[in-house]
């Protein structure tokens, strides 16, 4: 249980309590506290069934993994027995995200209930974001244009498949086709599943039952690997692309 003396430290620290207010907390004498803390002693499993249900963390997290990187106590719960650890920071108290690399991404579906996998992820810093957890994950394939393959979407975690909004892109993880980044419409309350559509309309929409979503992330913004050709920058082919996306162009035209 090599983690599990910092992690009850870092955890604490963030509910700013004190040793002592920590122990009142969970029934405890603040000397048990101070000696777990400094590594006298390990809780036993009475105390580490005590501290999984205060914190809402599965016991394996608190003693396999250091979440000395968490920057708050609010960890996401998805699926059985897992968290997401919603914001990692580096040395300079800066947020940082998870990168999924193209070469592994087809390994996402099996890593991603790993917190292992997750916490050897190479990770950078995007100081624009908005407050979430995010991710950056590759992108393969013309379905998207005009997203380039190799290009990364970064998304905001998603923990309630009700909140999907009607033509807003967002990357899918599902049991059969593992990520996908599409452009989604909810028909949870017709037919109890997403709607998945491409913005290249070479390619077909289709249906994904929702009990077959593991994880969705909404769009935030997108980094770019490759410079765009003269052809695809020209106004003619930006307003193709909009009228192919339904996209209201009278004002634009006024103007």
């Amino acid at each position: 249980m090599k983690h599990i003396q910092t992690n009850i430290k870092h955890l604490r620290v963030l509910k700013k309590f004190s040793q002592e207010r920590f122990a009142d907390e969970l029934g405890w004498t603040r000397s048990i506290v101070g000696s777990y803390e400094e590594g006298r002693s390990e809780p036993p499993i009475d105390r580490l069934i005590e501290l999984s249900n205060y914190f809402d963390i599965p016991i394996d997290i608190l003693v396999k993994n250091d979440l000395r990187g968490a920057k708050n106590t609010s960890f996401i719960e998805v699926g059985n027995k897992r968290v997401l650890f919603p914001i990692t920071v580096n040395e300079a108290n800066e947020d940082l995200i998870e990168i999924i690399p193209a070469k592994a991404s087809a390994g996402y579906l099996q890593g991603y209930a790993d917190p292992e996998y997750i916490e050897q992820l190479q990770k950078i810093k995007l100081p624009f974001l908005p407050t979430g957890t995010h991710r950056a994950f590759p992108i393969s394939g013309d379905s998207m244009l005009p997203v380039k393959s190799g290009s990364f979407v970064v998304a905001k975690f998603v923990d309630n498949i009700q909140e999907v909004k009607d033509g807003r892109t967002y990357i899918v993880l599902t049991k059969n086709d593992g990520l996908v980044y599409k452009r989604l419409y909810n028909k949870i309350k017709e037919k109890n599943c997403l709607e998945l559509h491409s913005d290249n309309k070479a390619y077909q929409p289709f249906d994904v039952k929702t009990e077959d979503v593991i994880e969705l992330w909404e769009f935030t913004c997108c980094i770019n690997t490759q410079e765009y050709d003269e052809e695809e920058l020209k106004l003619s082919s930006i307003m193709t692309m909009f009228q192919e996306l339904r996209v209201e162009l009278e004002s634009i035209t006024r103007k």
